[in-house]
C-alpha cells in the first residue's frame, strides 16, 4: 500500500475551508481510490464539488492533497493544519526544501 504525507481537511458541518485540518500520513489502495487515514476508510467521489473523498461509515467529506510548502493548503483560508507526530520531521524538512517521501 501506498502511504503518502497528505493534507488533510474535514468538509462537512464547516463553511468553505473552515473545517479542521490536519497533515498526516494517509494510506492508499493500489487503485488511489481508497484512502485510511486516523481508522477511517475514506472513499474517493469525483463528483463531489468541496471534497473529493468521503468516509464510508459516516459518510464525512474531505479534501486530500499533497501539503503546499507555502501553507497555503487551503483556498479560502488561513487555517493552519495539525501536525500529526509522526510525519512532524519529515514535514519541517519538506517546509524547509526537502521533498516528501513516495513524491
Amino acid at each position: 500500500m501506498a502511504e503518502r504525507v497528505m493534507f488533510v481537511q474535514l468538509k462537512t458541518g464547516h463553511g468553505t475551508d473552515q473545517g479542521p485540518a490536519w497533515i498526516s500520513n494517509v494510506r492508499f489502495n493500489r487503485t488511489w481510490k481508497t484512502a485510511y487515514w486516523h481508522g477511517r476508510t475514506l472513499r474517493r467521489w469525483p463528483g463531489m464539488s468541496d471534497a473529493n473523498f468521503f468516509d464510508v461509515e459516516t459518510d464525512e467529506r474531505y479534501w486530500l492533497s499533497g501539503p503546499h510548502r507555502d501553507r497555503a493548503d487551503t483556498r479560502y483560508s488561513n487555517i493552519r493544519p495539525t501536525i500529526d507526530e509522526d510525519v512532524r520531521d519529515l514535514y519541517e524538512a519538506f517546509l524547509r526544501g526537502g521533498p516528501l517521501p513516495g513524491r
